[in-house]
């Protein structure tokens, strides 16, 4: 395949993969796709420990890495509060709340030393980044200096416009820099600091995700910039993967399809959910991050949905208030008819519907092409001679 991305990153298909998982990241590159590493919950020496492994694994072949630095967030005026200083900031009423979920659900506490045991990766974003809180620029600045260390060939931004420090750093390294777009005036913006690739990624996304659909948002921001368009947000199948390229876009951005792959490191309770919920199985919710986010329902999201509940704190407090809660949830969730079954969800999208069966992160790639070509024909033929 042809288009402006293919050409920039020098891959076979437009295909890009947001993972957390190193491998789902090194098998997606392989494919002829590109691999992007969320490093949000990294520490500097893990995030440089699975750069080193990618690029072991796949060669000459090009990846990417995506960090969060939003563009405002509690204590951004010094890049940040340390983890300390935001638990001292939680409000006590908060604090109560989540203790009174984990009792009323019998959710036990950690063993002494800590930690989600195997299998039990938490919500990105809750789990450990060092001393700097989650989702903060003094916690992106280290990331960022280690992927420009590496021979990453692209860097996003998945929350709000790239500091102009960041998309410098990355073009005078010789890299590509992009950005994450939920309305057309955002776009303008990235593209107008600089950004070389835009990911209009609408309502259906996982994580973090605007308010506009797919369908509307990528063709207005196809038509906004000039710079290149990935779409994102209920991508997960060939066709899907046509309309958006029919719509604008010169490729796609794909995250929840790869949960599910043998590859991915997501915690087995919730693999298991998403391979048996529906399309309306997901819903916008605060109560990880303080932000709109796109998650499995589940009763996590219904407690903190209550009208007698407090307001999820803003970011980064609300990610430090539920960490050590969404890490004993993960422990505790393999037992069969637990409250912490009950609880454990992840970040997902609208296309979790049609995550029916488990597939190698290969196979996802081959089938998107496969069904994308399908339906060009398809649609070909629909012309008259």
């Amino acid at each position: 395949m042809r288009t402006r991305v293919t050409e920039m990153l020098g891959i076979e298909f437009p295909i890009l993969a947001f993972s957390h998982c190193r491998d789902v990241v090194a098998a997606v590159s392989k494919a002829g796709g590109m691999g992007v590493l969320g490093a949000v919950a990294h520490t500097p020496d893990a995030l440089e420990m699975d750069l080193d492994w990618i690029e072991a694994e796949i060669g000459d072949r090009p990846y990417g890495v995506d960090l969060i630095i939003p563009a405002r967030y509690a204590g951004d005026d010094a890049g940040g509060y340390s983890l300390e200083e935001i638990r001292g900031l939680i409000p006590a009423a908060h604090a109560a709340f989540v203790e009174d979920i984990l009792a009323r659900y019998d959710v036990p506490p950690l063993p002494s030393g800590g930690g989600a045991g195997a299998g039990g990766t938490v919500p990105v974003g809750v789990g450990p980044t060092g001393g700097d809180a989650p989702f903060s620029a003094n916690a992106a600045g280290p990331q960022l200096d280690i992927a420009l260390a590496h021979r990453t060939a692209f860097v996003a931004n998945a929350l709000g416009p790239p500091p102009q420090s960041m998309i410098d750093a990355v073009k005078d390294s010789g890299r590509l820099v992009g950005a994450l777009a939920g309305r057309a005036v955002h776009a303008e913006r990235h593209a107008a600091a600089g950004v070389d690739v835009i990911i209009a990624q609408g309502y259906e996304a996982g994580g973090h995700t605007g308010e506009i659909g797919s369908m509307v948002l990528i063709p207005e921001i196809a038509d906004a910039v000039d710079v290149p368009v990935l779409g994102a947000g209920g991508i997960g199948r060939g066709r899907q993967m046509a309309a958006a390229l029919a719509l604008g876009a010169e490729g796609v951005w794909c995250g929840s399809v790869w949960l599910t792959t043998a590859e991915a490191e997501t915690h087995p309770v919730v693999k298991d959910k998403m391979l048996a919920a529906s399309s309306a199985d997901t819903v916008r919710s605060r109560s990880l991050t303080g932000k709109p986010a796109r998650m499995l329902k589940s009763a996590w999201t219904e407690e903190w949905a209550r009208a007698d509940t407090p307001e999820p704190l803003a970011m980064p407090l609300q990610p430090i208030l539920s960490e050590e809660a969404q890490r004993r949830i993960a422990r505790a969730a393999h037992r069969a008819g637990s409250g912490a079954e009950k609880l454990v969800n992840y970040y997902v999208g609208q296309i979790v519907g049609a995550m029916d069966k488990p597939k190698t992160s290969r196979q996802v790639v081959y089938d998107l092409v496969e069904e994308f070509i399908d339906a060009v024909s398809g649609l070909a033929r629909r012309l008259d001679d």
